[in-house]
């Protein structure tokens, strides 16, 4: 539309006294509303080409046709006229009231609106699906932005009579348009149920799309429209008749299959045009179930119906709760007539319901394969379009001036605003720049330093409104700030955000965690000298999956480094470090003393005797000596996997021995300590069940130490675990007496195994 404003003072003052003029009557809005709109439309022309004061008047004709009041249809007027007044809003307020007022922001904001978003919707063909689903929010953000309904009334009588002009005036609709109208408006219409607006809509679409496919149906055809609506009134009013005379009270209604969804079916079923029953259509609506068969039984009778197109939705519905019976008969003419016959309440639920009729017939082709459900904001229209059918035009009649119209708020929850390049953004309401950049990507939330709302600078927790612009100032790097979890602060609404946020820290100090840990175990390591162990192999070792696990239990503290230092030092020394020779002893062998401890050491005398800690033998167990420097002879028992190791190294240093002294089971024997293993699922109680097997056998308890495995990796118990790693460490004078202790360990509830280490 070409720019020009209505300045205030002198040049105001006619419009202004005109309406002035006019505010105190009521009955004649449209004639008001024309007089104040002729002397600033008539001689400006829109973007498309028509003359705007033309156009208003085609806008205002449609809404009279679908029986909008003269509030609406004034509407028409004051909407264009608002572009050449200085402070529309005011002076509209002012002489026609505040509902008129917020009609015309609203409407024009919608204007605005659309073409912004025109372009991201009709590029990016290689991304149908993305396509798609920008449509479809597009189509959400018209509803949810227009708190009025009347609104959309407006912009669908506006859309269509542009389509009739480009029509009218034989000149090419620019493609977007075209596409916009198709894709936008027309399912709008059919949303709202405004059927009549829908159909032509989406004629004039396909013929502006599709003009070759349009002029080949309409060919095929070989009628107008007007003719086949002639023939289904005849069709409709003699089944009335007939049934009526059968004593069957129905209501028939008649349809006439318009050009663009008898091509959609053809596309969608891969029909030929003399496959598609249903060019002409009746829906008969009786009272009882008994009357729907009564019905057909009659059709049947007295039209000759068509083999294989009967469907009983009534004995059988669809998945989606859909009831009714199909039938295509042949008309009096010979052309086939689909029938659909239904009950009240099934008519009411098809139609207004789950089972409505835009919920499958717009998801195109794949649409006549099932019917997808129904989501939470198609539950919201679907509720609302049975209040819209009903009363939509009939409130506008009654509506009070200067209260603001009767606007429908029930999409307030949520609000569709932009980003720089177009692409809508949905977000609940009261969401802010931070919401917003986090519903864009992660990584830019994290980084969001900045938000310029409409081109102006702003803070980041300003609440957002549908139709905004945004654009996000980010850092090259960093994170959140810990502001922004301040419910009080008021920067995150969503909590899909605050999750993020949340998530971030988390990480953090995880590293932070892991790397504490990692400082605590690399300094072990080196008072160790065993800096070249690799990393991974030590967490393998401790039984944790990764370094990292380890670290992290170290950096909490809840896992001690004693584990890894009783891991990096064996409990006996090498044995290629001894330099006594085992021949040397065995040379000067004389008979056995009894040696330290309780064992006798064949062929030696007084030699120096230690009990091995890394199998803790103890009588009645094998064992075997082994000759080492300082420390004499370590006795082992003879499965040790230390001595074998060390026979296989220094087989000359092995010398016999066997126990002696007292009986191992007489009264002042000497005690001998044994390592017991427990592994159990981890529970309360568990330690205290243990003991007491022990206290039971009365065996002296010298040493405890319990771990728990959780997620891999095995810490000090916390009360909490998948599995509990128990040592105790036992004294006694007969080893044999392990084995019922073991067995009575191995009946405790939780415990998988008992044994010796």
């Amino acid at each position: 539309m070409k720019t020009g404003v209505l300045q205030e003072g002198a040049a105001s003052s006619p419009i202004v006294a005109l309406l002035d003029a006019g505010a105190a009557h009521s009955g004649a809005e449209v004639v008001r509303a024309r007089a104040v709109a002729e002397p600033l439309l008539a001689a400006e022309v829109l973007d498309t080409g028509e003359n705007a004061l033309s156009h208003a008047d085609g806008v205002a004709a449609i809404l009279q046709g679908i029986g909008a009041a003269q509030e609406l249809q004034a509407a028409a007027y004051l909407v264009y006229a608002g572009d050449f007044l200085n402070k529309p809003e005011e002076v509209v307020a002012k002489a026609f009231g505040e509902s008129y007022a917020s009609l015309v922001t609203h409407t024009r904001r919608l204007v605005q609106l659309q073409r912004t978003t025109r372009g991201a919707r009709v590029g990016d063909d290689k991304k149908p699906d993305l396509r798609a689903e920008q449509t479809e929010r597009v189509r959400k953000m018209l509803l949810a932005f227009s708190r009025d309904l009347r609104v959309v009334l407006l912009r669908l009588a506006s859309r269509l009579q542009t389509l009739r002009w480009y029509a009218a005036s034989k000149r090419p609709c620019p493609a977007e348009l075209a596409a916009e109208s198709q894709a936008v408006f027309a399912p709008l219409a059919n949303r709202l149920g405004i059927w009549q607006i829908k159909w032509e809509m989406e004629d004039l679409a396909f013929r502006f799309r599709e003009p070759e496919a349009y002029k080949a149906l309409a060919k095929a055809l070989h009628e107008t429209r007007v003719e086949r609506e002639q023939r289904v009134e005849a069709a409709r009013a003699a089944v009335q008749a007939d049934l009526y005379g059968q004593g069957i009270a129905a209501e028939v209604q008649g349809r006439p299959k318009h050009l663009y969804s008898i091509h959609r079916k053809m596309q969608g079923k891969q029909l030929s045009l003399d496959r598609v029953f249903d060019l002409r259509a009746l829906r008969v609506i009786v009272a009882s179930v008994a009357d729907c068969y009564a019905a057909l039984a009659r059709l049947h009778e007295v039209y000759t119906p068509v083999p294989g197109e009967f469907d009983d939705y009534i004995a059988k519905p669809k998945p989606n709760g859909y009831q009714s019976l199909h039938t295509v008969v042949l008309g009096p003419d010979g052309r086939p007539m689909e029938v659909q016959i239904r009950t009240r309440e099934m008519h009411d639920r098809a139609e207004h319901g789950v089972a409505a009729h835009w919920a499958y017939k717009e998801a195109g082709a794949r649409g006549y394969a099932g019917v997808s459900a129904v989501g939470e904001f198609e539950e919201q229209v679907a509720r609302a379009r049975k209040a819209v059918l009903n009363q939509l035009l009939a409130w506008e009649r009654d509506a009070v001036q200067g209260e603001g119209g009767p606007g429908g708020d029930g999409f307030s929850d949520r609000i569709y605003v932009f980003t720089p390049q177009a692409t809508i953004v949905e977000l609940a309401a009261g969401a802010t720049p931070v919401d917003f950049a986090y519903a864009v990507h992660t990584d830019l939330g994290h980084r969001c330093r900045g938000a310029r709302i409409d081109g102006q600078m702003l803070p980041l927790n300003t609440p957002l409104h549908s139709g905004q612009t945004v654009e996000i100032i980010a850092a090259k790097e960093g994170g959140p700030s810990l502001d922004w979890l301040n419910p009080e602060l008021g920067y995150l609404q969503s909590q899909r955000s605050r999750a993020k946020v949340r998530a971030w820290f988390n990480a953090l100090q995880q590293a932070q965690t892991i790397a504490k840990g990692r400082d605590l175990v690399e300094k072990l390591l080196q008072r160790e000298g065993r800096t070249a162990l690799k990393l991974e192999e030590l967490a393998a070792r401790l039984g944790f999956k990764s370094a990292d696990a380890l670290f992290e239990v170290v950096g909490k503290d809840e896992y001690s480094l004693r584990n890894i230092e009783l891991l990096l030092r064996p409990p006996e020394p090498v044995a290629d470090e001894d330099e006594l020779l085992a021949q040397k002893h065995t040379r000067s062998a004389s008979g056995g003393t009894g040696g330290r401890g309780g064992v006798l050491v064949v062929g030696i005398d007084s030699l120096l005797t230690t009990l091995s800690r890394c199998c803790r033998p103890a009588p009645p167990d094998a064992i075997q000596g082994f000759v080492t420097r300082g420390k004499g002879v370590a006795i082992h028992r003879a499965d040790c996997s230390n001595l074998a190791e060390m026979k296989r190294r220094s087989p000359e240093r092995v010398i016999a021995v066997e126990w002696g002294g007292a009986e191992p089971s007489g009264k002042g024997a000497p005690v001998y300590p044994v390592d017991v293993l427990v592994e159990a699922g981890d529970r309360q109680g568990l330690l205290r069940d243990v003991l007491e097997v022990f206290a039971k056998e009365k065996m002296n308890v010298v040493a405890v130490n319990t771990q728990s495995l959780q997620g891999g990796a095995a810490r000090p118990r916390t009360g909490g675990g998948d599995t509990a790693w128990m040592s105790f460490t036992l004294e006694l004078s007969d080893a044999s007496r392990l084995a019922k202790v073991l067995r009575e360990l191995c009946a405790i509830s939780g415990v998988r195994s008992a044994r010796r280490k």
